[in-house]
């Protein structure tokens, strides 16, 4: 179940009232301000929209990402009313390149849709400008933007370059790249099959990376170089005051 925005931002509304009840108002208000808030969300959004609207507009487009990154600026200027001042970003990947969406235009004999992928670059650019905004506003606001979209699609391109054996295909699944239905589907009774070495893949289903894969970007938010993860690397933030 995917919970939306708003409602994560009532929960850690709920977890700053818990902090203050048990610590007191100055201890609490040096754990939020403190913390590093990592947040991976425009996915699922810019799926639904490519689904519906496979014929959209380029402005309808660029109004639909002006809805996801307003959405998420309101979250991110209420977060920092509470304390927080250090936020990551993992932007949106290369979300054609899924198994799961090549899987979905046979037409395109292999290569990756263009118009999820073109919707998360907008977002990418998009994102960007609102944290170099909130930076110039908020004082003491900083962040993290880790470049997850070319990390990844590289990854994919080129998997013997990062120890994969198999970069386009899925470890678990069915049809074809074996995209579907691992685990058995939605009714868990639908045939699949498992790869017998998950780690020589990027994905391990259709819409997901392997742990081997999530290890080597995982690394990269951690402790990667400004042009894969700037202004900081969340190695970084933590070590901010």
């Amino acid at each position: 179940m995917n919970i939306n925005l708003p409602a994560q931002l009532s929960y850690f509304k709920a977890v700053v009232k818990s902090l203050r009840q048990k610590l007191g108002d100055v201890k609490a208000k040096k754990v939020v301000k403190k913390a590093v808030y990592l947040f991976s969300i425009g996915g699922n959004d810019y799926f639904s929209f490519s689904s519906q609207y496979p014929n959209a507009s380029q402005s309808d487009r660029i109004k639909y990402v002006e809805i996801v990154i307003g959405n998420l600026t309101s979250v991110l200027k209420d977060l920092y009313g509470l304390g927080g001042r250090k936020i990551a970003f993992q932007n949106a990947g290369p979300l054609g390149c899924l198994p799961a969406m090549k899987a979905m235009n046979p037409q395109l004999g292999g290569k990756c849709a263009k118009e999820p992928s073109a919707l998360a670059r907008l977002h990418n650019r998009a994102l960007a400008n609102a944290l170099k905004k909130l930076e110039s506003k908020l004082p003491g606001f900083k962040y993290s933007i880790f470049d997850y979209y070319n990390a990844l699609l590289d990854k994919v391109n080129n998997a013997p370059k990062y120890g994969f054996e198999n970069g386009k295909d899925a470890c678990c699944g069915s049809g074809p790249y074996r995209a579907m239905n691992c685990g058995g589907g939605r009714n868990g009774k639908e045939p699949f099959k498992v790869c017998s070495d998950p780690g020589a893949y990027v994905w391990f289903d259709g819409g997901h990376t392997t742990e081997a894969a999530n290890r080597q970007l995982a690394e990269l938010i951690w402790s990667g170089e400004p042009n894969v993860t700037g202004p900081y690397n969340v190695k970084q933030l933590f070590e901010q005051a």
